[in-house]
């Protein structure tokens, strides 16, 4: 009979991480890792380890996360005027930032991040929402991400918002209400869960999903029943936000599909508006067209608070 010591454990999870390596890297580095989901599987056969040994996180968190650290992006860009920001999770986790502030900002933007990667490596799109559209922005690194201490999982991701939405209202002196909520992939998930705790300004989703189960029942069908249904379930957590949307997706998009991006919206209330970018798959949302109905989106914030 198989012994479940923390060696055994070690590698078996070193294994199951190897597979999904080889097999499904396509979907890892895309954006949500979550076509990793079959851990989840492990993580329920092996949970009563905790109680034998030592804290370690859950195989959901050691295999749902991508996290690109230090010096892995483009931490010395030109033509973004940026602020390195350290700030403290309730946990007392040490992360990092950039505040990138703008001169008579049209929005003041929280952005969170998709999985893989870190705020290095979305200089292209700070630079635009800060030069073009003309917003001040503060992006922020979960941890185990860029600069920030720590391990990802689940829970920490939403205590790492929870901070950087508090860090972000003392660098402006604005309240949690003036805040744009920005998410993209698994940020959005993340966005939607501040959203419905303490409503922003507005909210704006990019390419995110509707719950884990949901991606479960896609990927990994005969494993969607281990999934929590309480874990990053967006439809639910949309519910509860009272306010303007702005949710775009790729319909070629192969890491979460398209009809999952509709579960999402439908479940929101008004307003709300809705944009199919043609042809893009997961991580192509970036378009003129987008970019210039997001820009009307801002302008029709500040025709309402006017």
């Amino acid at each position: 009979m198989t012994q479940w010591t923390p060696n055994f454990i070690c590698k078996l999870t070193r294994a199951t991480q190897l597979l999904f390596l080889g097999k499904a890297s396509g979907w890892f580095l895309r954006g949500t890792g979550c076509g990793l989901l079959i851990a989840m599987a492990l993580g329920c056969c092996v949970s009563s380890y905790a109680a034998e040994g030592p804290p370690m996180r859950s195989l959901v968190d050691q295999f749902l996360f991508a996290p690109a650290k230090y010096p892995v992006g483009e931490w010395t860009p030109t033509e973004l005027d940026f602020q390195d920001i350290d700030f403290v999770a309730a946990d007392k986790t040490r992360l990092h930032g950039w505040y990138c502030p703008c001169d008579q900002p049209r929005a003041v933007v929280l952005l969170a991040h998709g999985n893989a990667g870190n705020i290095a490596t979305r200089v292209a799109w700070m630079r635009y929402l800060q030069r073009t559209l003309r917003v001040s922005v503060f992006a922020f690194d979960y941890r185990g991400y860029g600069r920030s201490e720590g391990k990802p999982t689940i829970d920490g991701t939403l205590m790492d918002a929870q901070a950087a939405r508090a860090k972000l209202c003392e660098l402006t002196a604005v309240k949690e209400s003036d805040i744009v909520l920005m998410g993209e992939s698994l940020g959005g998930a993340i966005v939607v869960q501040l959203a419905a705790t303490s409503a922003p300004r507005a909210l704006v989703l990019q390419s995110t999903f509707s719950s884990l189960r949901d991606i479960a029942q896609v990927h990994f069908r005969l494993l969607a029943g281990i999934v929590s249904k309480t874990k990053l379930n967006s439809t639910e957590a949309i519910a509860m936000y009272h306010g303007p949307l702005l949710q775009s997706h790729g319909n070629k998009d192969r890491t979460i599909p398209y009809s999952l991006g509709e579960k999402l919206f439908q479940n929101a209330n008004q307003p709300k508006e809705w944009i199919e970018i043609a042809n893009a798959d997961h991580n192509d949302w970036l378009t003129q067209s987008y970019v210039n109905q997001l820009d009307r989106f801002i302008e029709r914030l500040n025709s309402r608070s006017k």
